[in-house]
């Protein structure tokens, strides 16, 4: 299974973003807490529109099965189910910490966006 994890930086140390589509980075790791790749985000991070779309496109190209952010909208949401990428909303910490709340807790999986459009 892979995760994403928004992030401010590109290893599981660093502090989880809480945006999604304009996070400066978005980990993806293995259920087991490996890292398997790290997306440099910079060309969403200024996107004028579309930020949330298209790295929801990023993650699906990439196969990836669960985001796990703070905050996500409505169009990105939409993005997300419709690759059938479940999505773990309010999430807060280290990316480490995140990934271990995953592997033992569980997350409670969102079943609508979290925040407003920006548009």
């Amino acid at each position: 299974m892979k995760i994403a994890i928004t992030s401010t930086g590109k290893n599981l140390d660093s502090l989880m973003d809480p945006r999604f589509g304009r996070a400066p980075y978005i980990v993806i790791a293995s259920s087991d807490g490996d890292l398997l790749e790290v997306i440099d985000n910079a060309v969403n991070v200024n996107a004028m529109r579309g930020a949330g779309i298209q790295a929801a496109k990023s993650l699906a190209d990439r196969g990836v099965d669960v985001l796990l952010t703070g905050h996500c909208g409505p169009n990105a949401f939409t993005a997300l189910q419709a690759a059938g990428i479940k999505i773990g909303t309010d999430q807060t910490g280290s990316v480490k910490e995140v990934l271990s709340r995953f592997k033992d807790q569980g997350i409670s999986f969102a079943d609508k966006p979290n925040v407003e459009a920006h548009w």
